[in-house]
């Protein structure tokens, strides 16, 4: 089971102020106003995607693609995209550092998340993850056929899967050891040979004047509050996406040395674009 990675060393909070609460509503409303019109929309093209295309998705994944793009901008977060992104079916793998990943790593690829089962059940955020596609999976060796098949059935439909493989987020200083699990189904005879991976660095560079730890959301830290202070900001930052060369799965003897591989590209574009940071 994964540990929740944590840090005393909370950044410092200081109240939103009535500027801060202006910026909460003006930012606030028109994402709200895209996500529920989308959304709406979003349902209405399934319906008609559904029958002929089933998972495959090619015009509702785009409308996901352009909510994200949207929200970026409304809240005024740069994106900076370097390298080429995928577009072979397969897998992309990142450093996890807030929810705000969401809509970063969904701005320039149609991906769909890999997510544990138990988020399904989660408020509004479970129902947005089933409606977007998300492939839920439960953490138990007893399902790893399971995992293979359902795998396989989104590769077969030109999908590009992505997980968190240090399995769970951070503060976006550093990148944790990546977990080998989740590589396991990629091994599979039926799928080594067809798939793709590309490892994908995320670096968020705050506010000016706030602790470069400001977009990071880890431990137990409240997502309301997180959410607020966000929205509330004086001052925009930005982030920095690097799509590192994407590898064949065969080109590989096994997990762990895929797995390590991987962790290495996230970590030298984490150096490269935020020299004082933990690798």
């Amino acid at each position: 089971m994964s540990m929740t990675w944590d840090d005393e060393d909370l950044p410092e909070k200081p109240p939103l102020g009535v500027g801060g609460w202006l910026r909460v509503i003006l930012r606030g409303l028109p994402i709200i106003s895209i996500l529920v019109v989308s959304l709406a929309v979003h349902g209405i093209v399934r319906l008609i995607e559904r029958p002929f295309a089933g998972q495959g998705r090619p015009v509702s994944a785009r409308i996901v693609q352009w909510v994200c793009r949207v929200s970026l901008k409304i809240l005024g977060i740069q994106l900076r995209l370097h390298g080429k992104v995928m577009t072979h079916p397969g897998a992309v793998v990142a450093n996890h550092c807030s929810w705000l990943d969401i809509f970063v790593l969904n701005a320039h690829k149609r991906i769909f998340f890999v997510a544990k089962s138990e988020v399904k059940g989660w408020a509004g955020i479970g129902w947005l993850a089933r409606a977007t596609g998300t492939l839920f999976i439960k953490r138990d060796r007893k399902e790893a056929k399971a995992h293979i098949n359902m795998f396989r059935e989104r590769l077969e439909l030109g999908h590009r899967l992505l997980f968190f493989p240090e399995g769970t987020s951070t503060d976006g200083q550093r990148v944790l050891p990546f977990k080998t699990t989740l590589f396991a189904p990629f091994f599979d005879e039926g799928l080594r040979d067809i798939s793709h991976i590309q490892a994908v660095s995320v670096i968020y560079h705050a506010p000016v004047g706030q602790d470069p730890r400001f977009y990071g959301w880890w431990g137990d830290m409240s997502f309301a509050a997180h959410l607020l202070e966000t929205l509330g900001a004086r001052h925009c930052g930005s982030v920095d996406v690097v799509c590192h060369e994407p590898h064949r799965i065969c080109e590989y003897d096994n997990r762990k040395v895929l797995a390590a591989d991987l962790e290495k590209h996230v970590r030298d574009g984490m150096k490269a674009h935020l020299p004082g940071s933990e690798t």
